[in-house]
């Protein structure tokens, strides 16, 4: 019975067991019923919904058919319109065109008419002069000559003493308008003139100081007149050296280099050949700033930096006795002031004659007339073609090419022409002394050469590695001789040649 219970248990348990899953399958399968019949009625709410969908669409599909129908009505109707118009224009450019046409037939017609006509009155002219010149023996042409030739010699009195009344009345109003102008210019315009030399003061603080500038055995001021090419008159007054050369800018660095060796206080060679070279490099500024200063001026903004450099060295620059800057600065102004008068461009005139004599800041190192070499150095610099035309004239050297070139002429004359400005005599001497250095640079070693005491002396640095103490005599004769063969001159030239040695070592 023990044994038993155990068995009845288990049958017990799997019969509950098989009861529970059939209660749970009968439960299951209710439910499932229960949703498949939810999911029938979702099925037949959305077929509903999608057909009332598809009939709203359906609505409105047809609403826009019927929209772009009407649309396409009314383009159509605006298209037969249009075409209607276009047809009507057509046949009334047809009816304009058949009507010019017509007019043209009718204006052909007239102008054949009028052709034919002409044709007929040229030969009645033609036959009409045949006859009168066969009743008169002569040809109309001739019968002209005659008529001319007897007025001509009834009246040629008449018409000379005329002819010679205008012209003499015209020379003499143009003659008084061009006194009128020039006199005018020049009232406007005055300015002094003082004709340089070729010697400059130099005023000293005391005159102790001479002792310093000279040096002992003179080797300070030998060293001076070397690097700088000028001759100093030491004894010439107490308070003061005179500096002498022909050429300004030499004198102007010796003065600038006295200057700067005072204000030192340590006057020897090495000393100077510094302070020389110093002063080279200030002048050089100096330049440019008198270039800039000339132009402004003469009213003139516009030049390269390189051009107002040439145009400040002109200060250094004398014609004739003449500075050349000065002259060029004058005539620029008379130049300006007689354009205006003149009605012509005055600023071409005064630029032109502000630069006329721009050859002559370089006509010293560079083969050539100061007019080639002004037109070379403007159209290098790109300056309008009508400033050179203008200046390339003011000697005649070429046509006057415009009213401007003229005037350009007319002030270069009129600055140099005033009583005192030039003296002939001072360029053909400071020419004479050009050819002299001239000479000594054309030989071979030769490092500079200077031309002193009013071209009494001619002194020739050589370069003494180049050049032994021997040769250095022979060159002495070799220039002498040349000088003898090539220039006229009064009294005699002393040629000294100076060779100088230095041997120069360094302590470390």
């Amino acid at each position: 019975m023990n044994y038993l219970n155990p068995v009845l248990w288990v049958l017990l348990l799997v019969s509950g067991g098989a009861i529970g899953y059939y209660i749970r399958h009968i439960n299951a399968l209710k439910k499932k019923g229960s949703a498949e019949q939810i999911i029938e009625r979702q099925l037949e709410e959305a077929k509903i919904k999608a057909n009332g969908i598809i009939l709203e669409g359906q609505e409105k599909a047809t609403v826009l058919i019927e929209e772009a129908k009407q649309d396409e009505r009314e383009r159509k109707n605006q298209l037969d319109r249009m075409e209607e118009r276009l047809l009507k224009k057509e046949e009334a450019f047809e009816r304009d065109l058949h009507a010019v046409r017509t007019k043209e037939g009718h204006l052909n017609e007239e102008m054949a008419k009028l052709r034919a006509k002409e044709d007929v009155i040229e030969k009645l002219k033609q036959s009409a002069e045949e006859l009168v010149e066969k009743n008169a023996g002569m040809t109309q042409a001739e019968a002209l000559d005659i008529i001319i030739k007897r007025t001509q010699e009834a009246h040629q009195k008449d018409l000379v003493q005329m002819v010679q009344k205008l012209e003499h009345e015209r020379v003499e109003e143009l003659e008084k308008k061009s006194l009128d102008i020039l006199t005018t210019a020049i009232q406007r315009y005055s300015r002094s003139h003082v004709a340089e030399v070729t010697t400059s003061i130099f005023h000293l603080p005391n005159e102790d100081l001479k002792g310093k500038i000279i040096g002992r055995e003179g080797r300070n001021i030998k060293s001076l007149e070397r690097l700088t090419g000028v001759e100093f008159i030491i004894d010439e007054a107490p308070d003061y050296i005179v500096i002498s050369s022909f050429d300004p800018m030499r004198r102007e660095v010796a003065g600038l280099t006295l200057e700067k060796l005072l204000k030192d206080g340590r006057i020897q060679p090495a000393r100077i050949e510094e302070k020389v070279e110093e002063s080279k490099n200030e002048l050089t500024k100096r330049a440019f700033e008198i270039g800039e200063q000339a132009a402004h001026e003469v009213g003139i903004y516009d030049l390269p930096k390189e051009l107002i450099q040439l145009v400040g060295r002109l200060h250094f620059r004398t014609s004739y006795g003449q500075n050349a800057l000065v002259h060029s600065i004058e005539a620029a102004h008379l130049a300006g002031m007689i354009a205006s008068e003149l009605g012509v461009n005055a600023e071409i005139a005064r630029k032109a004659a502000l630069l006329h004599d721009i050859g002559k800041a370089i006509d010293h190192e560079v083969a050539g007339s100061h007019v080639e070499l002004g037109q070379k150095i403007l159209k290098k610099y790109n300056v309008s073609e009508k400033v050179i035309q203008a200046m390339e004239s003011h000697h005649e050297d070429y046509p006057f090419a415009s009213p401007e070139a003229y005037i350009v002429a007319a002030t270069d004359a009129l600055s140099a022409a005033r009583p005192g400005a030039r003296r002939e005599n001072i360029d053909n001497y400071i020419k004479r002394l050009e050819e002299l250095e001239k000479i000594a640079g054309e030989f071979g070693g030769v490092k500079q050469a200077y031309a002193i005491s009013a071209g009494r002396e001619l002194r020739i640095f050589v370069t003494p590695e180049k050049m032994d103490d021997f040769s250095a005599f022979q060159l002495a004769r070799d220039v002498a001789n040349k000088i003898e063969e090539e220039l006229k001159y009064p009294g005699e030239i002393k040629v000294t040649v100076i060779r100088e040695m230095r041997a120069v070592e360094y302590a470390r």
